[in-house]
């Protein structure tokens, strides 16, 4: 296993422990646990470029690692009322589109690679920081007044982050009106 796998799959071991605190209300500890596995993914990430690590189960574990901890977040946030639910809603049904999207291009058996767009990435930085926002509030009460901004900008990013996918697979995919 690469240095950056094991890294990644603590992320993901973390990631019961940090929706356990969430529930409990002990935001202090899962702050610190988010914080964690949001400089994990950074870490991973170059340790992987730097020392020529990068693997094809990386390739998988990486996003899974993300999406795990993060639509946990949300969701436990957004029950609890410190997230808006449109945009639990709306970072959920993006990364089922996006699943969905490679499910449908693994059918088809078409030939691709999972590599994320600079806007998914942007989004996935969004999605943490709005996170990051809600859990430290606590610690930063000027800030929280500026979380409904944040908001709108994390779900601007997410709807068109899924959009972008949705454009890139119906190029994939051909336009099957031509053949007709």
């Amino acid at each position: 296993m690469t240095v950056p796998n094991l890294i990644t799959s603590i992320r993901i071991i973390l990631a019961p422990i940090f929706i356990i605190y969430l529930i409990n209300d002990q935001f202090l500890y899962a702050l610190i646990i988010f914080a964690v596995c949001g400089i994990s993914d950074g870490v991973d990430g170059l340790v992987a470029r730097l020392f020529n690590q990068k693997s094809k189960l990386g390739t998988y574990l990486d996003p899974l690692a993300d999406k795990i901890v993060l639509v946990a977040a949300f969701i436990v946030l957004s029950i609890r009322g410190f997230l808006p639910s449109w945009l639990t809603v709306a970072v959920i049904a993006r990364d089922v589109m996006i699943l969905l999207g490679v499910f449908v291009l693994f059918l088809n058996r078409l030939e691709f690679n999972i590599k994320p767009s600079i806007l998914s990435k942007i989004t996935t930085c969004f999605q943490f920081i709005a996170v990051l926002a809600v859990l430290s509030k606590v610690y930063f009460l000027s800030l929280g007044r500026y979380n409904v901004y944040l908001f709108y900008a994390t779900g601007l990013f997410t709807i068109s982050s899924g959009l972008h996918y949705m454009h890139y697979w119906f190029g994939m995919m051909g336009d099957e009106s031509d053949n007709n």
